[in-house]
C-alpha cells in the first residue's frame, strides 16, 4: 500500500510554481506513495481565541494532514521569508499544543524561485519553525530550485529536463525516507 503524502503548497497564486511543482512530483512519484495536493485557499487565520471551538476550514486541514503519513512543502520565498498562508496553515496544523497534525510525520521540503538562489531562505527558515511540531526532516538531498520561470509550458506542464531530473532524484529519496520512518 502506498504511504499518503500531503503536499502543501505554499503560494495561493492561480499559476503559481510551487504548485506546478506539486503537481509534477505526482507524475514523477514512485508508485511507493500518494501525493494529495493542498492548497491553503479558503484556510481562515490562525486566532488563538477560536481553539476552544476550531472553524471547519481548521478541522478539514488537519484531518488531512492527519490522514497523510508525511507531508512535503512546496514553497515559494517572499521577503527571504516563506508566504504568511504557509506560516499560518503550520500555526493551525499544529495547534492546539501536544496534539501537532504534524506530529511524527517524515517531512520534505522544496523551495523554489525564479531567481538563482531557489528560496533557500524560505528552506531555511521552514526547518527552523517545523522541529518540536512535526516528525523528521529530510536532510539530504536538500532541494532549492532556481530559475523555474521557464521550466513550464502554458498549460503548467513541467519541460525543463534538467529540472525533471533533480524533482525525479529528490522523490524517490524522499519515498525511500518516508518509508524508512514508517516502517
Amino acid at each position: 500500500m502506498a504511504h499518503r503524502v500531503a503536499v502543501i503548497v505554499g503560494s495561493l497564486r492561480k499559476e503559481a510554481f510551487s504548485l506546478r511543482i506539486a503537481q509534477a512530483f505526482g507524475k514523477l512519484a514512485p508508485s511507493s506513495l500518494a501525493l494529495e495536493t493542498v492548497t491553503l485557499h479558503g484556510l481562515s487565520f490562525f486566532n488563538q481565541d477560536l481553539e476552544a471551538t476550531p472553524p471547519a476550514d481548521w478541522l478539514a486541514f488537519r484531518e488531512t494532514i492527519q490522514k497523510s503519513d508525511a507531508v512535503l512543502f512546496v514553497t515559494p520565498e517572499y521577503n527571504r521569508s516563506i508566504p504568511g498562508v504557509l506560516k499560518n496553515a503550520i500555526d493551525v496544523g499544529s495547534r492546539p499544543p501536544g496534539k501537532s497534525s504534524f506530529k511524527d510525520k517524515p517531512i520534505g521540503i522544496v523551495s523554489n524561485s525564479p531567481g538563482a538562489l531557489g528560496g533557500v531562505c524560505a528552506a531555511m527558515n521552514l526547518k527552523q519553525i517545523l522541529p518540536g511540531y512535526c516528525g523528521p526532516i529530510l536532510q539530504q538531498p536538500e532541494i532549492y530550485l532556481g530559475q523555474v520561470g521557464d521550466a513550464f509550458d502554458d498549460k503548467g506542464n513541467l519541460v525543463k529536463e534538467s529540472l525533471e531530473k533533480v524533482l525525479k532524484q529528490y522523490i524517490e529519496a524522499f519515498a525511500a525516507f518516508v518509508a524508512k520512518h514508517k516502517a
